[in-house]
């Protein structure tokens, strides 16, 4: 691998760190592009080539999951957890949850069930798609 190859990976990584870190916050493509220190065009392209979705699906699926988590281990309202994983609504909320999991928040929450395993254990089986 060449040394202009790992440092755009570790630009890339940098970014994806900050999603997975501040998920909840509002990040959009030009903020993410100035923590990888590339134009906004050149960290679409390259974080979809390096991860194989795009930073905005990547950011979604990654507020999906912890609101999976929220959804199985809380009682709060489907949409205070909308809210407190970053989406500006829970109708959107709603929608991107039943366009990753496959059913809605509401639904999710029935059929989940905490189960006494390890987390580890629980993110990797249910983690979505």
């Amino acid at each position: 691998m060449s040394r202009a190859t790992e440092e755009t990976n570790r630009r890339m990584l940098r970014a994806r760190d900050t999603m997975d870190r501040d998920y909840a916050r509002p990040l959009d493509v030009p903020a993410l592009a100035r923590v990888a220190h590339v134009s906004p065009a050149h960290f679409a392209r390259t974080f979809r080539a390096t991860f194989g979705e795009t930073p905005h699906r990547y950011l979604q699926r990654r507020r999906v999951e912890r609101a999976m988590y929220l959804l199985r281990e809380s009682d709060r309202s489907v949409t205070d957890i909308a809210f407190e994983v970053g989406f500006g609504s829970p109708g959107t909320f709603s929608r991107t949850f039943r366009d990753i999991v496959g059913s809605s928040p509401r639904a999710y929450r029935k059929e989940a069930v905490a189960a006494a395993v390890p987390t580890c254990f629980t993110m990797a089986w249910t983690r979505p798609v």
